[in-house]
């Protein structure tokens, strides 16, 4: 009997539903059906269908060690050592669409922090409109009056009662590259410069636009290809990939492809 199978036939044995098993497990109802199926492909990789696997069959009160022990036949043997910046990149996207319980005391904490900030400004701003101005100083000389009227010309935006255009975007240098994202939908981003080092690692959320700039070259890695829209050295590449896929993608200066 496979692993799935095994534990297909404890969890009816037991007289519950994949969803009643999924909310004691907290583990995706459509991954515990599809590994019922012997199928791991939506568990993320073979670190976490172990855990997955470990968490059901002791939810269900089966020995997990047989089964893990015939997971890794089956799948490449057992998992080496990891290093500390390889466990936290997942293999496959993990999609957090859980809702989570409010932090009400964090919430409370930071409307009191503003609450106070605003006082102190009204307080300050209060004095500084006590204070008398200070008197116009009369010019010792008294220019002539002008006895021509200077006509805008077609350029002069304050002239026309026009609005000044707006200053240029920062220019990008010719050893450096500029990648932004546009969350559509919630999405796990992870950024590193050429050196290794992370610019960024963590959700952003849906509506929120994130930039980043290196020098010489910029790995970025994307949780869920299909939530973002990608913009690479100043040209919108749009929507990277499909739904819940894990893009990595490399891109240097001067090009808007990845390398």
């Amino acid at each position: 009997m496979s692993i799935g199978e095994t534990l297909a036939q404890a969890r009816r044995e037991s007289g519950l539903t994949t969803k009643q098993v999924s909310e004691r497990t907290r583990i995706r109802e459509t991954v515990i059906r599809r590994i019922e199926q012997d199928d791991y492909s939506l568990c993320g990789g073979n670190f976490y269908a172990r855990g997955h696997i470990r968490s059901i069959a002791k939810m269900l009160g089966v020995d997990s060690d047989p089964l893990i022990r015939e997971y890794d036949e089956n799948h490449g043997g057992a998992p080496g050592a990891l290093a500390v910046a390889t466990a936290f990149e997942p293999e496959q996207p993990l999609r957090f669409r859980e809702r989570r319980t409010p932090n009400w005391s964090a919430a409370m904490a930071g409307t009191l922090v503003l609450v106070l900030i605003y006082g102190v400004f009204q307080v300050f701003s209060g004095e500084d409109e006590r204070k008398p101005a200070p008197a116009a100083r009369t010019p010792a000389i008294t220019a002539a009056p002008a006895t021509a009227t200077a006509t805008p010309g077609h350029g002069d935006a304050h002239a026309l009662g026009q609005n000044p255009q707006q200053p240029p975007a920062q220019a990008i240098g010719a050893d450096e590259v500029v990648v932004a994202v546009r969350a559509t939908e919630q999405s796990w981003v992870n950024v590193r410069d050429a050196a290794g080092k992370v610019l960024f690692s963590a959700m952003v959320p849906k509506g929120q636009q994130r930039e980043w700039r290196a020098a010489k070259r910029m790995r970025v890695l994307i949780g869920n290809a299909a939530g973002v829209v990608l913009t690479v050295n100043g040209k919108e590449l749009g929507v990277p990939g499909e739904d819940g896929q894990v893009l990595r993608l490399t891109f240097v200066p001067g090009s808007s492809e990845p390398v």
